[in-house]
């Protein structure tokens, strides 16, 4: 069995309060793109050594421990309740880390929907939500496939409709990772004057004026690169540049992209839809 574990972007991102478990209340634009990981899941042989036999190639993964990957989490939490049979996990990753990309929730969320298929457990999408959420906040959207404003913790979905077919989204990431807790410490929450869904209802155009990320003045100020690839990208003729995420990829949604965009961010990770 073999699926394609997309990347997001964050259109928007309100930091809204702090929550008594220590979280933050958030409200974020989740958008698929077409950048994905490749992951591949077959049953293995009865009584195999290890049980799970996980591999993974493709951009390296920070850490040194393969087993602490959200693959390798997705299938421990189904096998403590499920008792699974032993399973092999080829992951090639092309969605690179610490961006803001949530390459590894979609990968924990098609490791369980691809579980759940195999080995016939026959979980309902809110259980399978359920176990999504239990191993990161965003994991769940990943289960829907579709653009969804995020709430909570960023857990509690709602469909939006919201299409950038039209358009061409151009993807830079600098060589810098952005822990996504660090980031969260330098943040000021500040409560909403304006609901994103209604700020998205205005062309893609005014939203520069309008539709912001939070995270971007702190991350922009500990890591200047990923600033100025946001004004060169507006520069270039983005009709809207942001920060995904807490950083440190940042995109630009384009009518046309300009020829040779690598060239423009040398020893950077580019991409365009």
């Amino acid at each position: 069995m073999i699926t394609y574990p997309p990347a997001k972007i964050n259109i928007g991102l309100s930091i809204i309060e702090k929550r008594p478990d220590g979280f933050h209340q958030i409200e974020t634009v989740f958008y698929p793109i077409p950048l994905c990981d490749i992951l591949e899941m077959e049953a293995a042989g009865s009584g195999a050594v290890p049980k799970l036999d996980f591999t993974c190639t493709g951009i390296e993964l920070s850490g040194n421990n393969p087993h602490e990957n959200l693959c390798c989490k997705a299938y421990q939490m189904l096998d403590t309740d499920y008792g699974l049979p032993p399973a092999t996990i080829r992951l090639h990753k092309t969605i690179p880390a610490g961006a803001g990309l949530g390459g590894g929730s979609s990968d924990a969320a098609y490791t369980l929907q691809a579980l759940n298929d195999l080995f016939q457990l026959h979980l309902s999408d809110g259980e399978l939500a359920r176990y999504a959420s239990r191993l990161g906040s965003d994991c769940a959207f990943f289960l829907r496939r579709s653009p969804a404003l995020g709430t909570g913790k960023g857990d509690i979905l709602e469909s939006v409709t919201l299409s950038l077919a039209e358009y061409h989204i151009l993807l830079v990431k600098p060589p810098v990772f952005v822990s996504t807790a660090d980031a969260y410490l330098s943040v000021v929450p500040r409560k909403l004057s304006c609901h994103l869904p209604e700020l998205l209802r205005a062309p893609v155009s005014e939203w520069r004026r309008t539709v912001f990320n939070d995270f971007e003045e702190s991350v922009f100020k500990k890591f200047p690169e990923t600033g100025r690839i946001k004004e060169k990208l507006y520069r270039e003729g983005a009709v809207y540049a942001a920060m995904s995420g807490s950083g440190s990829s940042v995109y630009g949604i384009f009518s046309e992209i300009p020829g040779d965009m690598e060239g423009l961010f040398p020893d950077c990770f580019v991409w365009s839809s």
